[in-house]
Protein backbone atom coordinates (compact mmCIF):
# COMPACT_ATOMS: atom_id res chain seq x y z
CA UNK A 1 0.00 0.00 0.00
CA UNK A 2 1.33 3.15 -0.89
CA UNK A 3 0.97 6.04 1.43
CA UNK A 4 0.52 9.47 -0.23
CA UNK A 5 0.08 12.64 1.38
CA UNK A 6 -3.43 12.79 0.14
CA UNK A 7 -4.47 9.20 1.69
CA UNK A 8 -2.34 10.60 4.95
CA UNK A 9 -4.39 13.66 4.76
CA UNK A 10 -7.87 12.16 4.28
CA UNK A 11 -7.36 9.76 7.13
CA UNK A 12 -6.30 12.03 9.57
CA UNK A 13 -9.49 14.43 7.89
CA UNK A 14 -11.71 11.24 8.91
CA UNK A 15 -9.68 10.75 12.51
CA UNK A 16 -10.43 14.42 13.65
CA UNK A 17 -14.07 13.93 12.15
CA UNK A 18 -14.62 11.00 14.09
CA UNK A 19 -13.52 12.11 16.81
CA UNK A 20 -15.28 15.13 17.10
CA UNK A 21 -18.54 13.74 16.50
CA UNK A 22 -17.85 11.17 19.15
CA UNK A 23 -17.29 13.86 21.22
CA UNK A 24 -20.10 16.35 20.09
CA UNK A 25 -22.39 12.79 21.15
CA UNK A 26 -21.26 12.37 24.12
CA UNK A 27 -21.82 15.68 25.18
CA UNK A 28 -25.41 16.60 23.36
CA UNK A 29 -26.59 13.37 22.06
CA UNK A 30 -26.52 14.92 18.86
CA UNK A 31 -23.85 14.49 15.98
CA UNK A 32 -24.18 17.38 13.37
CA UNK A 33 -25.18 16.91 9.74
CA UNK A 34 -22.03 18.04 8.55
CA UNK A 35 -19.65 16.17 10.23
CA UNK A 36 -21.39 13.33 8.55
CA UNK A 37 -21.97 14.74 5.38
CA UNK A 38 -17.84 15.46 5.32
CA UNK A 39 -17.19 11.80 5.95
CA UNK A 40 -19.75 10.85 3.43
CA UNK A 41 -17.93 13.30 0.55
CA UNK A 42 -14.85 12.58 1.88
CA UNK A 43 -14.64 8.82 0.65
CA UNK A 44 -14.57 9.08 -2.88
CA UNK A 45 -11.56 11.13 -2.37
CA UNK A 46 -10.43 8.50 -0.10
CA UNK A 47 -11.54 5.63 -3.35
CA UNK A 48 -8.94 7.56 -5.59
CA UNK A 49 -6.28 7.55 -3.47
CA UNK A 50 -6.51 4.30 -2.66
CA UNK A 51 -7.32 3.58 -6.57
CA UNK A 52 -10.49 1.94 -6.57
CA UNK A 53 -12.17 1.18 -9.87
CA UNK A 54 -15.66 2.70 -10.72
CA UNK A 55 -16.96 -0.45 -11.55
CA UNK A 56 -17.20 -2.82 -9.34
CA UNK A 57 -15.56 -1.04 -6.56
CA UNK A 58 -17.06 2.23 -6.08
CA UNK A 59 -20.27 0.69 -7.00
CA UNK A 60 -20.28 -2.08 -4.45
CA UNK A 61 -19.06 0.71 -1.87
CA UNK A 62 -21.67 2.94 -2.74
CA UNK A 63 -24.37 -0.30 -2.70
CA UNK A 64 -23.18 -1.40 0.92
CA UNK A 65 -23.60 1.85 2.23
CA UNK A 66 -27.19 2.47 0.70
CA UNK A 67 -27.91 -1.03 2.53
CA UNK A 68 -26.37 -0.28 5.45
CA UNK A 69 -28.26 2.97 5.49
CA UNK A 70 -31.80 1.65 4.99
CA UNK A 71 -31.05 -1.13 7.77
CA UNK A 72 -29.96 1.25 10.65
CA UNK A 73 -32.85 3.30 9.53
CA UNK A 74 -34.98 0.51 11.30
CA UNK A 75 -33.23 0.73 14.47
CA UNK A 76 -33.53 4.50 14.10
CA UNK A 77 -37.80 3.85 13.19
CA UNK A 78 -38.02 1.58 16.48
CA UNK A 79 -36.23 4.32 18.80
CA UNK A 80 -33.26 2.12 18.80
CA UNK A 81 -30.82 4.82 17.92
CA UNK A 82 -30.25 8.23 17.04
CA UNK A 83 -30.64 9.29 13.10
CA UNK A 84 -27.07 10.99 13.59
CA UNK A 85 -25.76 7.59 14.59
CA UNK A 86 -27.70 5.91 11.30
CA UNK A 87 -26.08 8.50 8.71
CA UNK A 88 -22.73 8.42 10.76
CA UNK A 89 -22.63 4.40 10.21
CA UNK A 90 -23.72 4.72 6.25
CA UNK A 91 -20.84 7.41 6.12
CA UNK A 92 -18.22 5.28 7.75
CA UNK A 93 -19.70 2.61 5.09
CA UNK A 94 -18.30 4.32 2.02
CA UNK A 95 -14.48 4.12 3.42
CA UNK A 96 -14.52 0.38 4.63
CA UNK A 97 -14.44 -2.64 2.75
CA UNK A 98 -17.16 -5.18 3.63
CA UNK A 99 -14.59 -7.51 5.58
CA UNK A 100 -13.83 -4.25 7.25
CA UNK A 101 -17.18 -3.02 7.99
CA UNK A 102 -18.39 -6.39 9.31
CA UNK A 103 -15.71 -6.02 11.77
CA UNK A 104 -16.39 -2.71 12.57
CA UNK A 105 -20.40 -2.77 13.33
CA UNK A 106 -19.35 -5.67 15.55
CA UNK A 107 -16.76 -4.00 17.29
CA UNK A 108 -19.42 -1.14 17.36
CA UNK A 109 -21.74 -3.02 18.98
CA UNK A 110 -19.64 -4.78 21.83
CA UNK A 111 -18.52 -0.66 22.60
CA UNK A 112 -22.16 0.09 22.34
CA UNK A 113 -23.05 -2.51 24.46
CA UNK A 114 -20.10 -1.86 27.10
CA UNK A 115 -21.61 2.12 27.22
CA UNK A 116 -24.89 1.33 27.57
CA UNK A 117 -24.16 -0.73 30.78
CA UNK A 118 -21.78 2.10 32.06
CA UNK A 119 -24.63 4.63 31.50
CA UNK A 120 -27.46 2.17 33.08
CA UNK A 121 -24.86 2.09 36.22
CA UNK A 122 -23.82 5.95 36.47
CA UNK A 123 -28.00 5.86 36.34
CA UNK A 124 -29.09 3.45 39.08
CA UNK A 125 -26.58 5.44 41.51
CA UNK A 126 -27.68 8.64 40.89
CA UNK A 127 -30.99 7.22 41.43
CA UNK A 128 -29.97 5.77 44.14
CA UNK A 129 -28.69 9.44 46.01
CA UNK A 130 -31.80 11.60 44.70
CA UNK A 131 -35.57 11.05 44.33
CA UNK A 132 -36.84 8.54 41.59
CA UNK A 133 -36.32 9.60 38.34
CA UNK A 134 -38.00 8.05 34.95
CA UNK A 135 -36.25 9.23 32.58
CA UNK A 136 -34.86 7.06 29.91
CA UNK A 137 -31.34 6.63 29.36
CA UNK A 138 -29.85 8.44 26.31
CA UNK A 139 -26.93 6.33 24.70
CA UNK A 140 -24.46 8.25 23.05
CA UNK A 141 -23.80 5.60 20.48
CA UNK A 142 -21.40 8.25 18.28
CA UNK A 143 -19.25 7.06 20.47
CA UNK A 144 -19.34 3.38 20.07
CA UNK A 145 -19.44 4.22 16.19
CA UNK A 146 -16.31 6.61 16.89
CA UNK A 147 -14.14 4.43 18.65
CA UNK A 148 -14.72 1.09 16.81
CA UNK A 149 -13.97 2.71 13.12
CA UNK A 150 -10.79 4.17 14.92
CA UNK A 151 -9.77 0.53 16.01
CA UNK A 152 -10.23 -0.86 12.70
CA UNK A 153 -8.61 1.60 10.97
CA UNK A 154 -5.59 1.82 13.38
CA UNK A 155 -4.19 -1.16 11.64
CA UNK A 156 -3.41 0.55 8.24
CA UNK A 157 -2.09 3.82 10.06
CA UNK A 158 0.00 1.96 12.75
CA UNK A 159 1.38 -0.62 9.94
CA UNK A 160 1.15 0.63 6.03
CA UNK A 161 3.51 -2.24 5.21
CA UNK A 162 1.22 -4.70 5.38
CA UNK A 163 -1.03 -6.35 2.45
CA UNK A 164 -4.62 -6.93 3.31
Amino acid sequence: MEWTIVRIALLVALFLLLLSAGIEDARTREIADRKNIAIALLAPLWWWAAGLAVWPDMALMLGVAIAVFFLFAQAFRIGMMGGGDVKMIAAIALWLPLPSLFRMLLTMSIAGGAITLLMLVDHRLRRAGGPEEAAAIEVPYGVAIAIATLLILREPIFNPFQHT
